[in-house]
């Protein structure tokens, strides 16, 4: 409990509204249960578990051994949409003084039900931090909206598969309060199976039957297409019927339209049918048994495209309920049909096949995920939740210090003769300019680096500049993005290596563009020349004191030495084969060539690339940058576009 700053023990509620949620609820109290030194519990019942057409299943809960704080009466009996909305109202009368009276630190929440959206709603209200199981799901029917507006109220998320995750993110929840657990029934599925399942059977379907030949039916009303989910229902019984296998048929739940699917049920008379069992609830240890085992299951229920799954047992999904959830290929889809036929034959393909286990939402290590998460939840963080919004168009109110201060970057340019840091107006402007000599070792470059870029950085203060970012020149940005490589070392376009035979590069290796066309390299060339008295032509002259340059043996071929100019078309040559191995591999819209010595070359890389690149490439325009420090604008550029603009 130090770790996340409380002083006292966890006050956990959970709040179970029916049989389903139960189930993946369940797992984690036992969880909370196991660790009192960390949790107190408190068990709030609600909704149909305390209605006797559903099974009264808050028994289960007790025949668990957990001790219910609190049952209350919240469904209006009715099973139409008005009936659903006075539930949630009902709810929202009564949880209030019972969640006054606990006070709990943390509420979790279930899915995506009616009465859990009531159950939310009231948490947040009164404070009270809400964790959300199974967010970022997508499915079909009102659920969807129920779930995401679940979401947006929670402050904690806990969800089941890695798509689920990103939805969280995409719908602007913050990264760090989301957990990526998986389905916490899966904990108590996956070490199911193997357990004695017959005598499940023969008590539910009949001593008769055997496994992989029985059917497992659970389908619920489609809340936004009430007369079309029951037309389904109708013609899935009829398909059952007519297959004539052993089916165990549960009753739906309690959302609008229920009520007719019963008459449905009675009406074709599946209670006194030989052929079905028709049941209220199953608990959930004996109902892994059953589909485990099963030789298909059939229905609309989220169980079917979620637990059956982890047995590989065969599942006919019908129509738009559960449309976008995650499924295994057990999974065959009956969107919509006219008659019976189509289900029928989707029966006579699915029945008693054996598909590979799949876990999509989960590895049986849920529960010990979360009871982490949720020992590391700090309850002095401020309450209000915060949204993780994309940058939009600035707020028009303004700062004072804002106005008065001028937005700038710092810009480095990794000269191969000086090292230069700026800072950089967003306006383009130069405020101040630093200029060392390069020093020749990897460590005294990068300590000179630091130390130009505090002063430069101190300086920006006494300039009134508000420093936004260094940029760094050099590189390739794709999309307005900076590419960096796996170890932050991409672009390193001068030592491309255009000969492997050429002269030696500083980087250790030969042949690079940088040992052919930089400064340093055109200094050398010059050198070498002057020593051997060779540099020198008539209208030149360079003092004792004087260093030889790059700039001299620009000088030595505009006054016609040929040595010069062979060395500079050299140059340019290497310069140009290393562009087109750009072009290859790029495809860029437009070169640019800045610097000193951009002028010379650009004619030369000209000639390369229309001798040597592919022909869908050769159209590229060449040009040089009229810039006064192309370097340093391009370096601050990054950092001002990136944190200015408007569309990511």
């Amino acid at each position: 409990m130090e770790k996340n700053g409380n002083n006292h023990k966890l006050r956990v509620c959970v709040a179970t509204c029916n049989r389903a949620d139960y189930s993946k609820l369940a797992p984690i109290m036992f969880g909370i249960k196991a660790e009192p030194q960390f949790f107190e519990l408190d068990v709030v019942v609600l909704g149909s578990h305390l209605i006797d057409d559903y099974g009264n299943t808050y028994r289960m809960i007790e025949q668990d051994d957990f001790d219910i704080h609190t049952r209350l009466h919240t469904i209006v009996r009715g099973e139409d949409e008005a009936a659903m909305v006075e539930s949630v109202g009902l709810a929202l009368v009564k949880l209030p003084d019972v969640l006054n009276r606990l006070k709990p630190d943390i509420m979790i929440v279930h899915g995506d039900r009616f009465d859990a959206l009531a159950l939310a709603t009231s948490a947040a209200l009164m404070n009270i931090r809400i964790l959300h199981i199974e967010g970022g799901e997508v499915s079909g029917t009102i659920d969807d909206s129920i779930r995401h507006a679940i979401t947006k109220l929670a402050h904690y998320h806990v969800c089941c598969t890695r798509s689920a995750e990103q939805h969280l993110i995409a719908m602007c929840e913050d990264h760090d309060r989301i957990l990526l657990a998986g389905c916490p029934s899966y904990d108590k599925l996956l070490s199911a199976k193997n357990k004695d399942y017959m005598s499940v059977i023969r008590m539910w379907l009949g001593e008769d039957v055997k496994t992989r030949d029985y059917i497992v039916a659970l389908q619920h009303p489609v809340t936004t297409d009430i007369k079309h989910s029951l037309k389904m229902f109708e013609l899935t019984l009829d398909a059952l019927i007519s297959f004539n296998k052993r089916t165990l048929i549960l009753f739906p739940n309690v959302d609008a339209g229920s009520k007719e699917m019963v008459r449905v049920m009675r009406k074709k008379g599946i209670e006194h049918h030989p052929n079905f069992r028709a049941v209220k609830h199953v608990p959930f240890d004996q109902f892994i048994q059953l589909v485990a085992h099963a030789g298909c299951m059939i229905g609309n229920s989220s169980c079917g495209v979620r637990e059956v799954g982890a047995f590989g047992t065969p599942v006919i999904n019908l129509g738009t309920r559960q449309t976008g959830r995650e499924t295994g290929e057990n999974v065959l889809h009956v969107r919509d049909a006219d008659t019976q036929d189509k289900i029928l034959h989707a029966l006579q393909l699915q029945f008693g096949k054996q598909y590979p286990c799949s876990k999509i939402y989960g590895d049986g290590n849920a529960v010990p995920r979360i009871l982490k998460f949720l020992k590391s939840i700090n309850l002095k963080e401020p309450l209000q939740k915060k949204f993780c919004f994309p940058p939009v168009k600035d707020n028009i109110s303004q700062d004072i210090d804002h106005i008065l201060e001028t937005q700038s970057a710092l810009a480095v340019d990794l000269g191969g003769t000086n090292l230069r840091v700026a800072i950089v107006s967003m306006k383009g402007e130069i405020v101040k300019k630093y200029t060392q000599l390069n020093p020749k070792t990897y460590e005294d470059r990068l300590e000179l680096i630091l130390k130009m870029c505090v002063e430069a950085a101190s300086e920006a203060v006494n300039v009134n500049c508000r420093i936004l970012g260094v940029g760094i020149g050099g590189g390739i940005i794709h999309q307005h993005e900076l590419i960096h490589g796996s170890s932050f070392c991409a672009a390193e376009l001068g030592h491309i290596v255009v000969s492997l035979d050429g002269p030696e590069c500083l980087c250790g290796s030969q042949g690079c563009i940088e040992a052919y066309a930089s400064g340093i390299a055109l200094q050398r060339e010059a050198k070498k020349l002057h020593d051997e008295d060779l540099l020198l032509v008539e209208g030149m002259s360079v003092k004792k004191e004087e260093v030889v340059s790059a700039a001299h043996l620009i000088q030595a071929a505009k006054l016609g030495n040929s040595k010069a100019d062979s060395i500079l078309r050299t140059a340019g040559t290497a310069l140009g084969l290393g562009v087109v191995n750009i072009l290859h591999t790029m495809n860029p819209s437009l070169v640019i060539l800045s610097g000193v010595l951009a002028s010379h070359y650009v004619n030369a890389v000209k000639d390369v690339i229309n001798q040597q690149a592919l022909s869908s490439v050769k159209t590229v325009d060449v040009v040089v940058s009229n810039l006064a420090d192309p370097a340093l604008l391009g370096a601050a550029s990054l950092v001002l576009d990136y944190t200015t603009r408007r569309i990511y």
